[in-house]
């Protein structure tokens, strides 16, 4: 029990650190949504066009060096090779790219058609976020997990406050003569969302400067080639990630007629949002269980914690699921504010299953992580994106942004299927099948019923949900009771 209560504690910890920081995000929904504060839903579509391309070059600049940080911190005997070759192989690429990108970025702007001063503060942004990824593993490598949620909240408040500022205040501070008057500028929405983030990201980079001042900077180019070559596939299957998660807006602007892509892209960004809670619950168990793969490997029968963790998983995954479906009409006034974008809704659900899929095949992931295959990491990521890209490709035209919800779910279920599937072949876990599938497979009917057939029926859907807490609780109620007495 000890091992589940470090992993439950870390796990807590790095929720809050992924949680608090994303409910502030959360905040940015209801007030870009709001009447007012951008022009149209087009804007917002345009706003997170932008923000999918961040997505893909955040997972290319950092090409899985945080993955194999990770695995070589824990393994390798000269921890300072370790931090100080990761460290000086992210800051060489991540310069590399900026300057690239600065001397391109007109080129860069007319090819994937986006405006060139959004480009300019992208590239700023972009080169940030890079230089602080090997501080931030550090700091969960070395179990240091409160400082790391500090400045990832701080990191998201500075942004959120920024925002407020710019969008909400700063037109009324603006008078002639005043210090406000001369930031203020009007039509400059998108800009002043992007040099909030710019700015936020400035101030994390500065808080970690300490982690640049006291590391030895030793280069092993053998270390750096084995570690290239286990990140790859990493890499490989952070692109096809992405491709899973973002790559549908692109392909919405690309494929749907001009005067309605931004507008569908709008609504289905501002719904998809909606889906946060379980994106939440899976991103932060993901952050806890990943150290917790690694430095329990060698630990007596590591098997059985890692079933008895997918069970916990799935069981709490089930009930957010459910919460969310059954109450996502009472939701999305005080999410999405404007009633222009609630014609999305129905993705809710969809999108709802698909990240719990994702966390399902976070934890699936373990088998070729700690046997060093992770190279079937990148062949299921890329069938997975390759299932995404065909799907938006043959049905967007027809179905628009539905067919992006259905793609999500049917890649990401894909996968899932396939880590199980590859995992009892090469690294063998004794998953409790039953009990694992009925949490899923009930879960999944009810908020189909709840959603579809008994919708805004909160009396209906409130005894669905109190039910399946009930058979839950029946069923886990020893393992809880462990728990909580630690």
């Amino acid at each position: 029990m000890s091992a589940f209560k470090t992993l439950f504690k870390q796990t807590f910890i790095y929720g809050l650190a992924t949680v608090l920081p994303r409910m502030l995000n959360f905040l940015l929904v209801p007030l870009y949504t709001t009447k007012g504060i951008l022009p149209s839903v087009a804007e917002y579509g345009k706003v997170s066009i932008i923000f999918s391309y961040f997505v893909i070059f955040n997972v290319v600049l950092a090409y899985g060096m945080e993955t194999a940080f990770f695995r070589f911190f824990n393994k390798e005997d000269d921890k300072n090779e370790v931090i100080g070759t990761s460290t000086i192989s992210l800051i060489a690429t991540s310069l590399g790219f900026f300057i690239l990108a600065l001397l391109f970025q007109n080129q860069i702007a007319h090819f994937i058609d986006i405006d060139v001063k959004y480009i300019n503060l992208v590239i700023w942004i972009l080169l940030l976020d890079a230089l602080v990824i090997i501080p931030f593993a550090w700091l969960r490598a070395t179990q240091k997990p409160m400082r790391y949620a500090v400045i990832k909240i701080l990191n998201v408040a500075i942004n959120l406050g920024l925002n407020v500022f710019f969008l909400l205040a700063l037109k009324n501070l603006a008078s002639d003569g005043s210090l406000f008057d001369s930031i203020y500028k009007p039509n400059f929405e998108i800009s002043y969302i992007f040099i909030a983030n710019l700015i936020a990201s400035a101030v994390t980079l500065l808080l970690m400067f300490r982690f640049y001042a006291k590391i030895k900077y030793v280069f092993n180019s053998v270390l750096w080639k084995t570690m290239l070559r286990y990140a790859f596939p990493i890499l490989i299957a952070g692109i096809a990630f992405s491709i899973n998660e973002t790559f549908d807006r692109i392909l919405l602007k690309e494929l749907l007629p001009a005067d309605i892509a931004e507008t569908q892209i709008g609504m289905y960004s501002a719904c998809y949002k909606i889906a946060l809670f379980m994106t939440l619950f899976a991103a932060a168990y993901k952050l806890g269980i990943e150290p917790f793969f690694f430095s329990h490997a060698k630990a007596v029968n590591p098997q059985k914690n890692y079933a008895s963790i997918l069970e916990f998983f799935v069981a709490f995954g089930s009930v957010i699921l459910l919460t969310v479906v059954v109450f996502a009409d009472a939701l999305k006034p005080y999410i999405v504010r404007s009633e222009a974008y609630w014609e999305a809704m129905w993705i809710v659900p969809i999108i709802l299953i698909a990240n719990f899929c994702l966390g399902i095949y976070y934890n699936l992931s373990v088998w070729y992580k700690i046997t060093d295959r992770t190279k079937f990491g990148a062949y299921i990521s890329v069938f997975g994106a390759i299932i995404t890209l065909a799907i938006n490709f043959l049905f967007i035209k027809t179905y628009g942004y539905k067919a992006s919800a259905i793609a999500t779910l049917v890649a990401y279920a894909t996968m899932m299927l396939l880590s199980y599937y590859f995992g009892r072949k090469y690294y063998p876990i004794p998953y409790n099948l039953k009990k694992i599938g009925l949490y899923f497979s009930v879960s999944i009917t009810l908020s189909v019923l709840s959603f579809y057939y008994f919708r805004e029926n909160y009396a209906i859907g409130t005894v669905m949900l109190m039910a399946f807490i009930t058979i839950i609780f029946i069923l886990e109620k020893n393992q809880l009771k462990q728990l909580l007495k630690r």
